[in-house]
Formats: C-alpha cells, structure tokens, sequence
C-alpha cells in the first residue's frame, strides 16, 4: 500500500473520490479514454500510470470492454443449469461476437439464463420476451423467488415503516454511544461475509483508534456465484443496512457510511437511494443529527466488475482509485483503513441484524443459534431445487432441512452442492446430513460456510469442468500482488483445463504440493481458500476424477 497514494485518493473527499470519476470516465465508451485518464491524473496530483493500471484491471473499465452492449452471466449456477450457451447463440442472431461480454455473477442464481443489457439484469426468458427486452420492454427485468424465515425472522421481517425506523434511530441517539456498542458486543453476531469476526469488537477498534475523521464501509460487492442473500436486502430491506451503518458511525465516531454496490447489481443503486432520500426527509441524516454532536451522511460508490473486491483491503484500495490489491496487515484497516483513516468494512448482512438488536436488545439476539455461531443465517438456493429463494433460518438449522423442507428437495438428481462460493467446501448430497447451518459444523467436517450460498451440482455435470472452470474464475479474479496466488491459480488452471481436454494426465503429487503452496503461501483467503473445493472433489470424487491423474508411483 502506498501511504501517499491513499492520501491523494481522498484529496476531494469521499464524495469527490477517484475511483467514481474514472468510472464516470468510463461510462459512455465502456473504457476511459487516454484524455480523461490524463485529466484525472492531474487533478488528484498521481502517476498517470496509476490511473491506467486501475482503469485496465476492472472488467468494465478496461480497454477490452470497449463497444460491449450485452453481458452474459458466467457464475457456477448458470453454468451448472446449461443455459448459457443456448442464450448465447440466440444474442449473437443480434448482436457481433465482440459486443457480447461477461458478468459473474448476476445474483439470478435462482432462474439462470441470466444477462445484462442496458443497465439491467434479465433471467429465464423465452426467445419472444427476449425480442421484447431488445424492443424496449425492459420491465421484464422482474424476477421472482422465496423469501421467509423459519422460526425468528430477523433480517427477513417485513419493512414497519421509516416512522419506526426514525423513532428507534432517536432512541439510540438518546443514549450514550458506549451502552449501544456494549449491546451490539453482547448480541456476538459473527460477521456474514464469510471471515466470522465479531462486528462489535471491530467497532471497538474503531472506536479506540485516533482520528477526527473514520469510515463504515457497507461491503456490497457479494461477488460470490450462487449467492444473492445480499442483493436480496439491498433490493428489499435497504433500511435496516441503512440503519445499521448509521449505529455503526454513531458508535465508533464515523461521519461517513460509504456503499461499495457492485456493479452487477444495477437495480440495487436506485432502490438504496431512495432509502437514503428517506432518512433525509426524517431529519436523520447530516449534522448534529436530532440535536446530538453526531455528524453523518451516506456515499455509494459503483464497483466495476471486480471479485476480489470483497477483501476488505482490496476494496478500501478500489475507493481509492487504486489497483484493488490486498494489503499486508497491520497495519489494520480500524487504525489505517480508507484514505489512512480508521475504517471498518461489514458485510451487508452484518449491518442488517443491527436494527433487530437495537430493538430487541443484544441479549435476544445471542439466544438465538448455537453457543459459538448465534443468530440467524440466510441462505441461497439456486434453480436446482423446487422452491429457490432466500430462507432465514437461526443458526445450527439442519442443513436437510432447508434443502428438503424450504427447498422442497431437488428437481433432479444432484450428486454435490458447493456452499459459501468459490472458496467454499464441495459437499456431496450424502453429507447433508451430517451438517447444520453454522460455522462449527462445516469447519469440523472440512467444509466452509461462508456466505451460505448453495449451487447444486448435477450428476450430469462434469466435476472436471467445474473444477476447471472454478479454478480458472480464481485465476481471473486474482488481484495477483503475491506470487502464490498470481501463479498458481493460472498454473492449476493450465493443469485443469488440458487434462480435461484430454491431453495431459495430472502429476497427483505436484498439483498437491500447488495446492499446499497456495494454501500457506497466499496474502489473502482468495489464494488461500480456492484449494478446499478442489480437495474436497479429490476427497469425494476421486473414482470420478481418476482418469485425469497419473497414479502416484
């Protein structure tokens, strides 16, 4: 990290910042030009080899994205329900190769077939509704899946209203900001991203950590395939993310609360500032808010199409206007975070539990779950399953149950399901049993949790291909600051892939040593993580996958 480099990124101020004015730049060709890049170098006092190396890395903004008018969605659950390549061939009858691009992923894990076209996401049209969309009926870009809790329903209760949200905002207002942090810390919510620290001790660091000005950050870059959990609270219960964002700056002294949306999400944008536009109108937001000294106002900022996005540091560098590399930690962000300042990043689903513990107090909100993992968890279904949707279910939920009985089970014969997305665990449908809905169990049975977002992998489907393709996602996505993960990822990819082409056998005790190598050797979990999927498959699958490895000697 760049100490300068950071500064000269908050120069204007988070609402003037770079990274929104190079995708501004970008937004009419699909590429800022050399001109603009030239103008913002001058204007924030950087390199102009800065600018360019952070306009080029980004899928909608580098040179490459020039001339695209439609996206087609790549995530695993398109990829596992086959419906791209058919969607594909009909856009080329309209459209030439090279404006045809990629998204991963477009949150319609639930209906696949899905793709952008003119700042909005499509899923499951018929070839007539597709004629519509491209004449002009762009409403067809509804879409339609579950959402209910079972037992407590803490993120997925009904929206009461911003009088009520106003009204308990006050409240919190009326207290010291101490009392508010201690029940946030008492409520032990884990966050949802994926990592599983505790929300209220990261609060504390930031509240402890020097400085006249600190940022909450909302991580909305949910860049996991198979995961539309947060989409689905953005879209739908944007207040309470709002709301807990708020507590969030009033307990560890943040004036801002910036919104990091990624750009796959268009419909998300305007549906979160009309929340805000609320809070404004309820005299919620600004200066001395409601007669206190607690100063505090919102900023979305648009992603450009990029995974490791959702690494805390890899994002507080994109606001920034720089590459999106992970940073060595420490210094942690709570003491050098955006622009140098005390900064905490929480997933969306994180500040969505906030409002509930406000009201219900922190204590409610432990009791709920098991010991380790309390609270409630939302999990993702994708098409495989009869009734996909977004389920609500207090942590430790047997994991059948939310398959069979939410779900309604499968609609065809499914042999793994892979949770918690790329870096999640590859779980064979005989396992289910065996897990409940929280960290412990999946981490015990050498599986990961994460964002809890399921994509079913059908007994047709090749677990080659999947792993090829997963493995080549990796590669993509690597913001490639350490070696391990820049290499290796391709590396493994270029095994894969020619492998399942027939052309080479895999050295089993070389992939292990790659896989090892990435494991421990990573900056990050992207590197880290991406082996335990595969070692799942080799665990599980081994007869399946035999004919693509040379037998050890």
């Amino acid at each position: 990290m760049s100490k300068n480099l950071s500064d000269l990124g908050g120069r204007k101020g988070v609402e003037e910042n770079l990274f929104s004015k190079i995708g501004l730049a970008g937004s009419a060709e699909g590429t800022p030009s050399e001109a603009d890049m030239e103008r913002l170098a001058d204007e924030f006092l950087v390199g102009k080899a800065n600018v360019y190396g952070t306009a080029t890395f980004y899928d909608f903004l580098k040179p490459e994205n020039k001339g695209k008018k439609v996206y087609v969605c790549n995530g695993s659950a398109c990829l596992c329900a086959g419906t791209q390549e058919g969607l594909v061939d009909e856009l080329k009858s309209r459209f030439k190769d090279a404006e045809i691009g990629h998204m991963t992923c477009l949150g319609r894990c639930h209906e696949n077939g899905a793709f952008h076209y003119q700042g909005k996401n499509y899923s499951a049209l018929e070839s007539g509704q597709l004629e519509s969309v491209f004449g002009g009926e762009s409403e067809l870009n509804a879409d339609r899946y579950e959402a209910q809790a079972r037992g407590e329903a803490v993120l997925t209760r009904p929206f009461e209203g911003m009088d009520a949200y106003a009204s308990l905002l006050k409240g919190a207002l009326s207290k010291d900001s101490a009392e508010v942090l201690e029940e946030v810390k008492a409520a032990g919510i884990r966050g949802r991203g994926g990592a599983g620290f505790p929300m209220g001790v990261k609060w504390e660091f930031a509240r402890n950590a020097e400085g006249p000005l600190k940022f909450i950050i909302c991580n909305a870059d949910e860049g996991d395939p198979g995961a539309y959990s947060d989409r689905y609270l953005l879209e739908q219960r944007p207040h309470s993310v709002l709301f807990g964002m708020m507590i969030a700056g009033m307990c560890m002294r943040a004036e801002w609360g910036v919104l990091y949306i990624r750009a796959e999400y268009p419909e998300s944008f305007d549906i979160v500032e009309a929340a805000i536009a609320d809070f404004r109108a309820a005299g919620l937001l600004g200066e001395n808010i409601q007669g206190s000294d607690f100063n505090f106002d919102f900023k979305i900022v648009a992603g450009q199409g990029s995974y490791i996005c959702g690494e805390e540091t890899a994002l507080i560098s994109s606001i920034e206007g720089q590459r999106p590399e992970v940073r060595v930690r420490p210094p942690f962000p709570a003491q050098k975070g955006l622009f140098n300042k005390p900064t905490i990043v929480n997933n969306v689903e994180t500040l969505a539990t906030v409002p509930y513990i406000i009201q219900h107090g922190g204590a409610a909100y432990a009791a709920l779950g098991t010991e380790k993992s309390n609270g409630t968890k939302l999990v993702s279904l994708d098409g495989y399953v009869r009734k996909p949707g977004i389920y609500e279910v207090e942590m430790g939920t047997p994991l059948s149950t939310v398959i069979d009985d939410l779900g309604g089970g499968f609609t065809e014969s499914i042999k793994a399901l892979h949770i918690g997305g790329p870096l999640g665990g590859i779980v064979p449908v005989d396992k289910i049993g065996d897990l409940t809905v929280d960290f412990e169990s999946f981490a015990n049975a050498g599986f990961l949790l994460g964002h809890a977002s399921i994509v079913c992998i059908p007994e047709s489907f090749s677990l080659m291909t999947y792993l090829e393709k997963l493995m080549e996602f990796a590669a993509v996505e690597s913001c490639g600051k350490c070696f391990p993960c820049r290499l290796g990822t391709k590396r493994a990819h270029e095994m894969l892939e020619a492998a399942n082409l027939g052309n080479y056998k895999i050295d089993t005790i070389l992939f292990e040593d790659l896989l090892h190598t990435l494991e421990v050797g990573s900056l990050c979990a992207h590197g880290g993580g991406i082996p335990l999927p595969v070692k799942n498959a080799l665990q599980y699958f081994g007869d399946e996958l035999a004919q693509y490895f040379s037998k050890e000697e």
